[in-house]
């Protein structure tokens, strides 16, 4: 791959010296994250979205959750120590983070916020988020994921 067709979580990554590969399609925000995981021939299971919400304290925190889930919202407030959280705006979200609804990533934002990310993602070999622009997927590592972007595990979906 050339250097130009590199996004910012790629550039991340190689900079870590963390393994992982890229997966492309064609860039469609309208797609859901189980189409994704069908796209990519995995269980939805391990296709994770990455969700940036704003605590009753005015911080920001970012959720990485399995795409077929729902982040609940009272965990999701416990595990940031806040007495609520509430997702942005998503007019909010590329001057926030750098990057587009359906190309958010929790790897390379504009800023380091606390992130956390759903219990189950340590069960598998391999996980995938955001490659940081819509059509682009990461697999990596979920415990290299965690490592360099310095997440906490959490339980944060609705059961």
């Amino acid at each position: 791959m050339k250097a130009k067709d590199k996004t910012n979580v790629m550039r991340v990554l190689d900079a870590k010296k963390i393994e992982y590969n890229s997966h492309f399609y064609e860039p469609d925000a309208s797609l859901s994250g189980e189409e994704i995981a069908g796209i990519l021939g995995e269980d939805s299971k391990c296709v994770f979205k990455t969700l940036v919400t704003q605590g009753k304290s005015g911080g920001y925190f970012v959720f990485v959750v399995p795409v077929m889930t729902e982040l609940d919202l009272k965990k999701a407030a416990k595990a940031a120590g806040e007495k609520s959280v509430s997702m942005i705006k998503q007019k909010e979200l590329l001057p926030l983070t750098g990057y587009v609804h359906g190309g958010c990533s929790p790897i390379g934002m504009k800023k380091t916020f606390p992130t956390f990310i759903h219990e189950t993602a340590i069960d598998y070999d391999k996980i995938y988020v955001s490659g940081g622009k819509v059509g682009a997927q990461i697999e990596v590592n979920p415990q290299d994921l965690i490592d360099v972007c310095r997440i906490q595990i959490a339980d944060i979906v609705v059961e």
